[in-house]
């Protein structure tokens, strides 16, 4: 499997607070392959949002001090200045947060949304960007309807707006999703919807997923390969059902026994079905 991101002791320390520099991140490295889905699992507050905003260049200088190496495709991200960074994002890399709310506009329908970001990276005219934009909302499983073309965020249930956002994600076609906690402001059902929305898209476009989740039947139903995380650092990884059965660490032990066994069980025996 070709590595597609590559990283390497990477560091994060936020400045401005009361002791000088706060460390949330610490010579964390891991890689993510072609069509591989990663999964980041810890508790909150142990850096796993840290990491996907230094991926993609999003904490200013003014506020963190990151190291390290980032290399996207064998391009280091780190280095690499604002302009050229701004192409990657959408086109190469895209993020999915967990409240939508943060990625869309209130005072612009859905299509308009997704239309914006195909804008960004594509020289069409907007009459093309929106009927791409269109096939973009479909393909996430929204109705093909004017009604919801025309929506507003407003309008829409938590799970449809989060769908909205996954089709901005992918209308560029990118290489990697960085999804931060994708499904944890859905209900369960719209929550069942989604992760089985986004497992069937990342088999049919073979885009690479990290995964970032609390929940292990979250990661149980998407992620190949798991990394857990505690106090900034990676304490264990490895294959999920390994990590499952057989955990080494104390962290990782813990995080499990959160969702009972047969849940679990249930998740893992649903994905090596499928």
């Amino acid at each position: 499997m070709e590595v597609l991101l590559r990283v390497q002791d990477l560091n994060v320390s936020y400045r401005g607070t009361s002791s000088g520099q706060q460390r949330a991140v610490e010579n964390v490295s891991f890689e993510i392959g072609e069509g591989e889905v990663l999964g980041l699992m810890g508790g909150s507050g142990c850096g796993k949002t840290s990491i996907a905003l230094a991926l993609l260049g999003l904490l200013s200088k003014s506020q963190a001090h990151v190291s390290g190496s980032v290399q996207f495709r064998g391009k280091e991200l780190l280095t690499t200045d604002r302009n050229a960074l701004r192409a990657i994002r959408g086109s190469g890399i895209s993020l999915v947060f967990q409240e939508p709310e943060l990625a869309l506009s209130p005072v612009m329908n859905a299509r308009e949304q997704v239309a914006e970001v195909i804008h960004a990276h594509h020289d069409w005219k907007w009459q093309r960007c929106r009927a791409d934009a269109e096939m973009a909302l479909v393909r996430v499983g929204l109705p093909n309807t004017p009604r919801i073309f025309s929506a507003y965020p407003h309008q829409l249930s938590g799970g449809q707006r989060q769908r909205v956002v996954l089709a901005q994600a992918l209308a560029c076609k990118p290489a990697l999703l960085i999804a931060d906690e994708p499904a944890a402001s859905l209900d369960a059902r719209s929550q069942n919807e989604f992760l089985a929305l986004l497992r069937e898209l990342q088999r049919e476009i073979r885009i690479a997923i990290l995964l970032i989740s609390h929940a292990p039947e979250v990661q149980a139903r998407l992620a190949d390969r798991l990394m857990v995380m505690e106090n900034g650092r990676i304490v264990e990884q490895g294959p999920f059902e390994q990590l499952y059965r057989n955990p080494s660490h104390t962290c990782t032990r813990t995080m499990l026994r959160t969702t009972p066994p047969a849940r679990l069980a249930e998740e893992i025996d649903f994905e090596m079905a499928t």
